[in-house]
């Protein structure tokens, strides 16, 4: 068997288990030649030549999964490219969704958090973003709960406890104390809603209606638009914060607070 060969299907398998990851997976794409090359029937001969070759040459294997790695950071680097440039044109559903809660709503500059109650990086920043909305009330905040579905229901139904809770003013410090919860359950937002005299099934209820799911839906729809694959992820004007990287949040906020 020639090595190009043996190395496409290599290639094939490794990307097969890369797309294992993603929760949202897109239409199937019409077929690489590498995805071609998969379906050839294997016999064990042919493994066992693979294997012996790979093993006496284990140094492929490191330059394919890097030459992967490279391949998949470049087309993440597009579509957050794309998606850049389209935020002008949804300025209004990002800062202005009256769905969302907004903290120092009087605020000149707009921070948009797109992030889930069971996502770990969104918890690692949450006190830092607390921080920051206490140290700026002229930094408007501006909270969109984008669940994936990849860190369970009790995300989306403590998004509609958010949503209740923030009816009796009672957002932040509700949303802290979810932050806070690793991992955050559903008994956690049970006894959280019982405490502020708000009776879990009714935030049930709310999680089952249109405009719920509707919500939901927007936000979702929104971030994959703007190229948003993950949380936490923030947008100050035109810039984009992935992740949870609290000195560029702070970069981002200080210069747009600049150019105003």
């Amino acid at each position: 068997m020639r090595l190009p060969t043996l190395l496409a299907c290599v290639t094939a398998a490794a990307l097969g288990l890369a797309a294992c990851d993603k929760t949202d997976k897109p239409a199937a794409p019409a077929a690489t030649p590498t995805e071609e090359a998969s379906k050839v029937p294997v016999d064990k001969a042919f493994g066992d030549k693979v294997r012996a070759y790979l093993l006496q040459n284990p140094q492929l294997l490191v330059e394919m999964s890097q030459a992967l790695q490279e391949q998949q950071q470049a087309e993440e680097q597009r579509v957050a490219e794309e998606g850049r440039k389209k935020i002008p044109k949804y300025r209004t559903q990002l800062e202005r969704d009256r769905r969302d809660f907004v903290a120092n709503p009087k605020g000149k500059i707009t921070v948009v958090e797109f992030y889930d109650y069971n996502c770990g990086y969104c918890k690692l920043i949450s006190p830092e973003v607390m921080t920051l909305v206490r140290e700026n009330p002229d930094v408007r905040f501006v909270f969109k709960d984008y669940t994936l579905g990849n860190f369970g229901p009790t995300s989306e139904y403590a998004a509609a406890a958010a949503r209740a809770l923030s009816e009796k003013g009672l957002f932040l410090d509700s949303h802290q104390e979810m932050m806070s919860r690793k991992p955050l359950t559903d008994a956690m937002v049970d006894d959280l809603l019982t405490r502020n005299g708000i009776s879990p099934a009714s935030v049930r209820a709310l999680e089952a209606s249109d405009k719920q799911r509707q919500y939901i839906a927007d936000v979702r729809n929104l971030a994959k638009t703007l190229g948003l694959n993950g949380t936490p992820a923030f947008i100050i004007g035109d810039t984009v914060v992935p992740g949870a990287d609290p000195e560029a949040l702070k970069a981002a906020i200080k210069a747009a607070n600049s150019g105003r």
